[in-house]
């Protein structure tokens, strides 16, 4: 068991299977109220009917930035309260497909789309006694490099390399929000589950899926580290800090580059149609 998570409402992107179910499952274990955001389907029935009276359900498509408002209005239409943001949802095509917007899939889902989801909850999270935003990266990060050409797609693509791309955009995000809240009782983190098991893999050929599994982590595992930022009362004051399985490391240096940290918010607000002086708290 962990600290109770009583009348802490909760809201998770993707919660309705891998890392995000597992993750609201603990939480509402520990008594806290789930909204988790993601398609309706057969999935997020099931996972709903599986988790009990204490998850909803709001629908959205994160690839769609207009979907991605209906679902911060729709929160904030039934909710005066936000206590843990999990920006957890991700995908891994392995061919290119745009958004609705015309963004490459993995940087508009992975990254776009939390980041404005993100803008839109922060004035209802600063009146909170205490929030956090928690973002789900990956190690993957790691070998990564922006490019700001490829955003709207690219002329060669390789899925691998958007999705290092879109997680490295994860932590830069992470961070700048840190220090653009710093002085506030809002935080923001962000973590590696370690290799999960999910999903997300699912456009990889069998072998190859059969393979991981023999080396990845179980989702309920690969839910430790998301769990433990949405709820340990030591990291109260915690902000812009990388986890890697519950553990603080250190991110890429590209991670920790400031000027690409600012010019990528800016690229982002000016992609989600937010004003520039949005947020400069």
């Amino acid at each position: 068991m962990g600290p109770s998570m009583h009348n802490k409402k909760i809201l998770i992107t993707g919660g309705n299977g891998g890392i995000g179910f597992e993750t609201a499952k603990a939480l509402i274990g520990l008594g806290a109220d789930v909204v988790i955001a993601s398609r309706a389907s057969a999935k997020t029935d099931a996972a709903l009917t599986a988790l009990g009276p204490r998850a909803r359900h709001i629908a959205v498509d994160l690839s769609d930035l207009d979907s991605v408002r209906g679902l911060a209005d729709a929160y904030l239409a039934e909710y005066a309260q936000l206590d843990v943001l999990i920006n957890n949802a991700g995908l891994f095509p392995t061919k290119q497909q745009l958004t609705q917007q015309g963004f490459e899939m993995q940087f508009g889902v992975n990254h776009l789309s939390h980041f404005l989801l993100t803008q839109l909850l922060l004035p209802l999270m600063l009146k909170q006694p205490s929030a956090r935003v928690i973002t789900v990266s990956s190690m993957l990060h790691q070998k990564a490099k922006l490019d700001f050409a490829t955003f709207k797609g690219a002329a060669k693509y390789n899925g691998q390399r958007a999705y290092g791309q879109s997680k490295l955009a994860n932590v830069l995000f992470a961070f700048e929000l840190a220090s653009r809240l710093s002085g506030t009782q809002v935080t923001s983190n962000v973590l590696h589950p370690g290799g999960v098991s999910t999903d997300i893999v699912r456009d990889l050929p069998w072998p190859i899926r059969k393979l991981l599994g023999l080396i990845f982590i179980t989702p309920e595992a690969g839910a430790k580290t998301s769990i433990l930022l949405a709820t340990d009362p030591a990291l109260n004051q915690t902000t812009g800090t990388y986890f890697d399985q519950c553990v603080i490391k250190t991110p890429s240096p590209s991670a920790q580059d400031q000027l690409l940290r600012s010019q990528l918010w800016d690229y982002s607000l000016a992609a989600v149609g937010l004003p520039a002086d949005c947020f400069n708290e």
